[in-house]
């Protein structure tokens, strides 16, 4: 069976997971604050807040990036979106400035969303309903949803992996399982792939899932030529040998 339209789940454990009234351009037909989304790209937007941890952000933010650096494909637009436009502070204190407010904001289609781990995604942000409903209202025409360490927990909540399996953060697994008793859920791996749906455990690991998704659409050569500019080695095929298949 194709390794992409089959279950994918990679074996391995994982340790720990101004006021802008000027802030805005014009890029083609849509308004962005100091982003440019070109027309023939995909739309990659990453959910982002208060608590926030760095790796699961800027992981998989610096492999989809690099994506505008390669010929010949339809590379990813990156951009962040938030309740506010205001900066919000992660986790470890890094002032990020959202590009748009989902509030608020008229957002360009987005093609895959993001959510990195926050700190309060096992507990108070899974309470607020407005994120919720953003997370559906993608999920609605998104190509991927994705979800690195605690991120699982939001899309969980949101009753979209209801029907498919999926992962977290490893010391976190028990909890989920607790939480969501009715899903189907892998232990002991490092992302899982159903459908439309790609979880991950986090921490370093985000680099891995989202280079699978590289590889997934953009072939092996690409995937390993970001991951080399990366200084990542890559080899899908030797991570996934003993996948069942």
């Amino acid at each position: 069976m194709n390794k992409f339209l089959s279950l994918l789940c990679i074996l391995g454990l994982v340790s720990g997971c101004f006021d802008k009234k000027n802030h805005s351009k014009t890029s083609g037909n849509i308004l962005t604050r100091n982003i440019e989304l070109h027309p023939d790209n995909y739309n990659v937007a990453f959910l982002i807040m208060d608590g926030t941890y760095n790796t699961e952000f800027t992981a998989p933010y610096d492999i989809f990036q690099h994506t505008k650096y390669r010929e010949g494909i339809k590379a990813m637009n990156t951009f962040t979106v938030a309740n506010t436009l205001e900066p919000i502070t992660t986790f470890e204190g890094l002032r990020i400035l959202p590009d748009f407010n989902y509030l608020r904001d008229s957002l360009p289609p987005i093609d895959i969303l993001v959510i990195p781990s926050a700190e309060h995604h096992l507990d108070t942000d899974l309470k607020d309903r407005a994120m919720l409903n953003f997370v559906k209202r993608v999920d609605k025409n998104a190509l991927f949803m994705t979800s690195h360490c605690d991120g699982a927990f939001v899309l969980a909540k949101a009753g979209l992996l209801d029907k498919v399996t999926s992962t977290t953060f490893p010391s976190d697994i028990a909890k989920y399982k607790h939480m969501f008793p009715l899903l189907k859920v892998k232990d002991s791996v490092l992302f899982v792939h159903d459908g439309k749906y790609i979880t991950s455990a986090g921490g370093a690991k985000s680099f891995e899932a989202s280079l699978y998704l590289c590889e997934y659409l953009y072939g092996k050569e690409v995937a390993k030529s970001i991951a080399k500019g990366l200084v990542i080695d890559w080899d899908l095929n030797a991570i996934t040998k003993s996948i069942p298949q």
